[in-house]
Parts: structure tokens; sequence; C-alpha cells
């Protein structure tokens, strides 16, 4: 999971992306970098930490032209602590590309052996986003072969990576001199969207991983760019749009809706927010069967993104509504901080406890999801510590029981919780009085009776499915093998950038 935007405008958007990026910096806070274009040449900076670090009033200035791009990583392959891997990725061939990737190539392994032994193309990281710039450059270069680029010709570049690449992956890349191409995978595991606004130098088109990302810089969303479908954005503005794929068809990712995603943003037709209050109304249901509402004195979310399903929750059961932890916003999201001891240690940092809010009553808590069960075992104690009586833990998702391959960072059996354990041994693991789980099937008719149109979700981590088709125990060994446990601090050797002239 990543945030990306893509500009194309008639004034500099260096300050337009930066915003963008602000507005997406919940999909991820390791990295942050921008590329602009002037001309036919690019300027970058990316580096490792959040938006507003990252970029300095200098690196602002070094950022001239009219069309450009950026993302935030949160990194579920390669080298998390890498500034090698930062994004976006640059070639100089053909014509000078750079792309920036929001999700995780399956077979990258694959690609990268096909890359060096038929394409004769180097892959410097172990980045899966690196692989899938070089992809889509190979693809590019066989149907140009040094004729003038046309949007045809990106629209046939496309359609070659869709039948090299499995996975997910919502892209959005420059070409230099030419304008930006954007697209999802037949699939649409991960979110992208389209729009418009008018600054000093007329209209302006923007791509991005969120609605919230459009509206929150004065866009008007157009819609979500189809599973499979390609749009290029010449120079001029105008938009060249094209279905690249031969079997498309919609399945996003659920977690997106559960938490990933903010919930004033809405994707493929579905409000985030309407989302998160129908899967605490099915939830309500599921507590009701588990314990006694009589049995419940109070109702305490787990900050931020389980407040809509707890509210309505305790709204349909009749039971208070209370804010019980406070938190600090000046934490990173626990569910993405790499490494199990950072995030095990920031959990007390992250949240404080209100004690007149569970002393002497039996509350329930409610999650979003619980992936690894280390901060929901360290909530249940504070809530302990602060006097409750008992606590219930609900989830309004249901059991994380499977890896994901499609980028969340939830990619070996051992780490989750519910993986291999009853819903019984996962509470005495916890450490709760009684633990409620969303069923699967309630899940995802909660949230895909807001669009009829999907044809199904990738819902993997929760039912197994992988919809891609292609993924067996073995690659998801493969997978979990290639992954990099290096710590941060550790020397990080090699770095291959692209400088920035300076800019008057």
């Amino acid at each position: 999971m990543c945030g990306i935007v893509g500009v194309v405008s008639k004034a500099p958007v260096n300050q337009l992306i930066y915003d963008g990026l602000l507005l997406l910096q919940h999909r991820g806070q390791d990295a942050a970098g921008i590329v602009t274009q002037q001309g036919r040449k690019f300027y970058m900076h990316k580096a490792k930490g959040m938006v507003r670090d990252v970029f300095r009033t200098r690196n602002m200035r070094a950022l001239p032209g009219n069309v450009g791009l950026g993302q935030v990583r949160y990194p579920t392959a390669g080298n998390a602590y890498s500034e090698d891997e930062a994004q976006p990725f640059y070639v100089n061939a053909p014509f000078g590309l750079v792309l920036s990737h929001n999700g995780n190539l399956t077979n990258a392994a694959e690609l990268k052996a096909e890359l060096f032994n038929t394409d004769h193309r180097h892959i410097n990281t172990d980045s899966d986003s690196e692989v899938l710039l070089n992809v889509l450059a190979h693809e590019l270069e066989k149907t140009t072969r040094g004729l003038p680029l046309t949007p045809v010709d990106v629209f046939a570049a496309v359609r070659g990576v869709h039948k090299r690449v499995k996975g997910s992956y919502a892209v959005v890349a420059l070409i230099a001199g030419h304008g930006l191409l954007a697209f999802r995978d037949p699939f649409g595991i991960r979110p992208l969207c389209i729009g418009h606004g008018q600054n000093e130098g007329g209209r302006t088109v923007m791509v991005a991983s969120e609605s919230v990302a459009l509206e929150g810089t004065a866009h008007q969303f157009e819609r979500d760019i189809a599973p499979g479908e390609a749009v290029f954005v010449d120079l001029d503005g105008t938009v060249h749009a094209e279905q690249c794929a031969d079997h498309a068809k919609l399945m996003p990712c659920i977690f997106e809706f559960v938490y990933l995603a903010r919930p004033d943003s809405v994707l493929d037709g579905i409000s985030v927010y309407q989302a998160r209050l129908n899967l605490g109304e099915t939830l309500a249901k599921r507590v009701v069967s588990t314990v006694p509402p009589s049995q419940i004195d109070v109702v305490i979310p787990i900050p931020e993104s389980s407040r809509p399903s707890a509210s309505q929750l305790a709204h349909l059961l009749g039971i208070p509504y209370r804010e019980g932890f406070v938190k600090n916003r000046y934490v990173g999201r626990t569910f993405i901080m790499p490494g199990q001891g950072v995030r095990k240690k920031s959990v007390r940092q992250k949240l404080n406890v209100i004690a007149s809010e569970f002393k002497g009553r039996n509350v329930l808590l409610v999650d979003d999801s619980i992936v690894r069960g280390t901060t929901s075992r360290e909530i249940v104690q504070m809530a302990r510590d602060a006097g409750a009586r008992k606590v219930y833990l609900a989830s309004a998702a249901p059991p994380v029981r499977y890896p994901n391959v499609y980028g969340i960072d939830m990619p070996t059996p051992d780490e989750l919780v519910a993986h291999n354990r009853t819903v019984d041994e996962v509470r005495e693991s916890i450490g709760c009085d009684a633990l409620i789980y969303q069923d699967v099937d309630a899940m995802k008719q909660a949230i895909g009776s807001l669009n009829p149109k999907l044809a199904g979700f990738d819902a993997s981590c929760f039912d197994g499915v992988y919809v891609t088709g292609d993924i067996t125990l073995a690659d998801i060994a493969r997978l979990n093998a290639g992954r990099d446990t290096s710590e941060e601090g550790e020397e990080d050797t090699s770095r291959l950038a692209l400088p920035n002239a300076q800019v008057a």
C-alpha cells in the first residue's frame, strides 16, 4: 500500500503534488518522492521520512515544471530501510521514464530474470516497482521502434505489461516530452481515480490513489480508472483512455474499505465511511449472539478507523458510545511500521486511556481489524490497568488468517494471530473476556451492496482466495523468503538517483 499522485497542468505543479501527498500520507510514512518535468528534463527529490520532513523550501524550488508525479511509500517488498527504494524510479530509455507504483508484483523474481537474460535490462534494487518500470520501458521501446510516440503506442505498451506482469499495480508514470500515463491492473485491486481542476494557467488534470487527494486540492472527481484501463494525458492536458486488458473485472482489495483508505474517500463508487457504518451494523448482530447487550456498559472505539463501525454498533444496541483512548497524532500508524519491535513499542506512545471511561465498567472495544494481535493485546491490558471489570473485543473485519501478497504488510502466516488458531485461542492470546469477529460473507455483502457493479473483492487475507489465480503455498513461501529483514541503521550502500541541476 502506497499513495500516488500525478498532475498535468499549465502552471508549476510542485506545490500541488506536495499537497496531494499530504492528503495521502496515511497510505505510507516510510518515504516520499516527487518528480517534475520541465521541457524534457526531469527533476527529482526523494528520501526516507514523512512528506513534511522530506521536502523543504530548497527542495521545492528545485522541482520546476508543469507536469509531475509523487508517491508516499509503505514498503511490502524489498528493504524498508533503503534510501534506494524510495520512489519514483527512473530509466533514461526510451524517451526517459519515471514511475511510481502502488501494489505488489507476485512474479517479480521471474520478471527480473527475464529482464536481465532476454530484455538486457539492469535492475539495481530489490524493489518490484523498478522491475515494473523496466517492463514498461521495454514494452514501450518495442511499440515505437524509433518512431514518434502516439497514444496508440502507449496503450500497446500497457497491453504488453498486462500480459507479462502479475499481481496488483496502480501506476503513474511520466514519459519525457510527451505526458503522463496512469493504469490499473486487470482486477483493479489497488485504487486509482482521475479528476480535473483550474489554476492560474488553466485546466489541470490529476490522478491519485484516493478521491480525497483530488477534493482536498480543489479538483473535481471525474471517475475511477477502470481495471485494466490506461489513461494517457498529453502535455496539452488532453486525456486519452483505452481498455488494455483482455479479461478485466473489478475486484478491489476489501481491506481498503476496512482500514487502509481515508473515511472521506470514495473508491470504486463506494463511500469508505458508509462501508464502515455497514460493517458496524452487521457486527452488531454478531455481538448480540455472543455477549448480551445488558452485560456491556459502554462501547469504545480503538482510534481511528473503527469509529464509524463502533458508533453504528453502539447506536443499534442502545449502548453508550464513549471515547476512551486519546491518540497521539504525531506517532505513525502502528500497522504500517516496519519491524515488530518498533510496532510493539509504539502502542502506548500512540494511545493513552481516559481512565474514567473504564473504571468499574464492562467495556466493548471495537477495532477495524486484528492482524498480528500485538496492538490488541497491549490495548486490552491498558483497559484492564485503567480499571475495567471486563474487556470484550469486537473486530469489524473477520479473522486475518492468510498472507496478503498484493501490497499489504501481512505476508508471513506466523505473524498472523488468527492463522491456524480458533477464535477462542486468539481470545486467550489477546487476553480479552470475549472476542467477536465479523463474518466473511457478511463483510462482503455489507460493502458490496454499495456498488452492485463489482464482480467481487480481493479478500484473500480473510478467505485465502487470491483473485489473480496464480498464488500457491510455494509462491507465498518464496515471497516471504525474499523479504529483507535488515534493521534500520544498517549501512545503506549504493545510491543511484537523478541529480537536480541548480534552478534559478
